[in-house]
């Protein structure tokens, strides 16, 4: 079965955007993996506000993997290639990890992290952390109501400071 990576850069204290809804803050000096990470899957979760900002700036980086973006409030996409995910969205990422292919990225944002970690989807999370602290901001996980426990895998430490923490999401049943 695929995995669904929740791979994300994140500030020290805990935030995906600054106040003003900016990522400016991420390292982008270097690969930081992402040549390798982006061998490992074949499909990238979205949800609305981060599929529209990557189809502004980055579409070129995605393509060639499929594409899910979920949303309530879209009724059409751009790109004809990618898929409109509106409705039992639980039972279509589990049909999806089903299928044939690569693992999965589950891209963001911030509610959707909330939906899958919630609902017990993500498998592993590949957390980025970037030696800076913005004090305020959209935080990575809100409203998580239970306990998520976490095995470490693995870390890689780059020479700017960033900190790439891997983690296995411990599936209680």
């Amino acid at each position: 079965m695929r995995k669904i990576i929740l791979n994300v850069a994140v500030s020290l204290d805990g935030f995906i955007e600054d106040a003003n809804g900016a990522f400016d803050w991420c390292f982008m000096d270097q690969d930081y993996g992402m040549k390798d990470f982006m061998n490992s899957i074949d499909t990238i979760f979205f949800g609305r506000k981060s599929y529209e900002l990557v189809q502004k700036e980055f579409a070129d980086y995605y393509k060639g993997n499929r594409q899910y973006i979920f949303s309530t409030t879209l009724n059409t996409l751009k790109d004809k290639e990618a898929m409109l995910v509106s409705a039992n969205v639980a039972d279509v990422v589990n049909k999806i990890k089903n299928d044939e292919g690569k693992n999965i990225w589950l891209f963001g944002g911030a509610s959707l992290v909330s939906f899958f970690m919630q609902n017990n989807l993500v498998d592993e999370l590949m957390l980025s952390v970037h030696p800076i602290l913005l004090g305020s901001g959209k935080p990575l996980f809100k409203d998580i109501s239970e306990r998520k426990k976490l095995n470490f895998a693995n870390s890689i430490t780059y020479n700017t400071g960033l900190v790439q923490l891997y983690y296995d999401v411990i599936k209680i049943e």
